[in-house]
């Protein structure tokens, strides 16, 4: 059996999510407006900048190293400063996941 015959259930489901995510990213980017920060420790490394989209300016905070990346508006931003550490620990304790998951209805 040769590689190109092994596939898995929603392959095609992930990779067409995947070129959409990419796709997004590139978009966003293209719409930058300054320099972008990294910053980082021994734990991990972000870059964030300022992209300008239809509705607004967002800051995008990628994670070289993982390849996530989010876009979050002023008070998606402005919500951060209303968490306790608690908050933190619980999302650095679960990595890669969201700490609520998605409704599947």
């Amino acid at each position: 059996m040769s590689s190109e015959e092994l596939r898995f259930e929603g392959e095609d489901t992930d990779a067409r999510a995947a070129a959409r995510a990419a796709a997004e990213r590139r978009e966003l980017l293209a719409h930058q407006t300054g320099e972008a920060i990294v910053i980082g420790n021994e734990f991990a490394e972000v870059r964030v900048c300022r992209v300008e989209t239809r509705n607004g300016a967002r800051l995008f905070v990628e994670s070289p190293k993982s390849g996530q990346w989010v876009a979050l508006c002023p008070l998606e931003v402005e919500a951060l400063t209303w968490q306790n550490p608690a908050t933190f620990s619980a999302m650095i304790g679960n990595p890669y996941s969201p700490l609520v998951p998605e409704d599947d209805e």
